[in-house]
């Protein structure tokens, strides 16, 4: 994945009712009327709203007799959860230096002043 391509993907993530549509595609296709239905904006909003999915990569759209549904495409998703993933490492290890010490912190003062003896 390009580094543009990441900026895009995660460009359009950072809006609600971008994650709202995604989240909605991910239980199906749907047209944008189906979309639009929970957002109380109009359709040409929802249609901005949904080229921007679409240049990242996120959606596409069908084309079925008058209807074009609109499907969730993963992969972008995928490469988002790979970049995060070279983190993952540095969070356990964080989280493992926490959780020392907070066993510190629930250690007795007594049973701290024996170790150091």
């Amino acid at each position: 994945m390009t580094e543009d391509h990441l900026d895009a993907t995660f460009a359009s993530l950072a809006d609600p009712t971008r994650r709202a549509i995604l989240a909605r595609l991910a239980q199906g296709e749907a047209t944008v009327n189906e979309l639009a239905e929970p957002f109380e904006m109009s359709l040409p909003a929802i249609s901005r709203h949904l080229k921007v999915l679409e240049r990242a990569g996120l959606i596409s759209r069908g084309r079925e007799a008058q209807w074009r549904p609109c499907r969730l495409e993963a992969g972008p998703l995928k490469d988002i959860a790979n970049w995060v993933e070279r983190y993952r490492r540095f969070w356990d290890q964080s989280f493992d230096r926490m959780a020392d010490y907070l066993k510190e912190l629930q250690t007795p003062r007594g049973d701290q002043d024996d170790r150091k003896n």
